[in-house]
């Protein structure tokens, strides 16, 4: 998922931002609510996780007139108010759900997916599967013939992407744009140094090579 965050600790931005990425996210931070709205209206996002205190412009605020310009993107309200009344208000603002801090970080992630899955129906299955090799968004297990197959939290998010379109040519630039979040080039192989990792880990032993290179396109997952 592509996630904005807009959280004014610093600290507590970079654990979140962190443990999203070991998840497979791509997460953008804003550490205040001008900032943060700014970025919810430019760009597509999944998931929005938004700080209910904020320098700038409040949480609430930011919601309120998302909703009113026709922004459907799911949000999640984090804030250090918890009673049944500031619940209430973040919810009655057009926040989809809401986390009071202190809070778990496996709950919070239970709960974007939730929220994910439920803005986009399209996207309800979360198990892909090529010839004999699945790969389970939500577990995040991969397995080829009944075999496990351990992957890092970077090669998980590529072959996600390139199961997601398989049959079709995935070009670098949308790998970088999709898996690496770079929307530029950085002049460097790392989807070539990942992608051989990958097709060693998913294809090694196997008869059948499921990831193909396309020559001057791109790459491509088929059975």
């Amino acid at each position: 998922m592509k996630i904005l965050l807009v959280e004014d600790d610093r600290e507590a931005a970079s654990y979140l931002i962190q443990a999203l990425d070991e998840a497979g996210h791509v997460t953008h931070h804003a550490a205040d609510g001008e900032t943060g709205y700014a970025m919810a209206e430019s760009m597509d996002y999944d998931v929005l996780i938004i700080d209910r205190m904020l320098p700038r412009r409040d949480g609430i605020s930011i919601v309120e007139t998302l909703r009113t310009n026709g922004d459907a993107t799911p949000v999640l309200i984090l804030s250090a108010l918890g009673e049944v009344d500031d619940r209430v208000a973040g919810l009655r603002a057009g926040g989809d759900d809401y986390l009071v801090k202190p809070y778990a970080f496996t709950e919070l992630l239970a709960r974007i997916e939730v929220l994910a899955r439920r803005s986009s129906p399209s996207e309800a299955a979360t198990v892909y599967e090529v010839g004999g090799l699945s790969l389970d968004r939500l577990s995040r297990k991969v397995e080829r013939d009944g075999e496990a197959i351990l992957l890092q939290p970077r090669e998980f998010r590529l072959l996600e992407y390139l199961m997601k379109n398989a049959g079709k040519v995935v070009t670098r630039t949308m790998l970088l744009e999709n898996v690496w979040d770079y929307h530029f080039d950085p002049q460097t192989n790392v989807i070539d140094v990942h992608m051989s990792r990958l097709r060693g880990k998913i294809d090694k032993g196997h008869a059948t090579q499921l990831l193909q290179t396309v020559r001057g396109a791109g790459y491509m997952i088929r059975d």
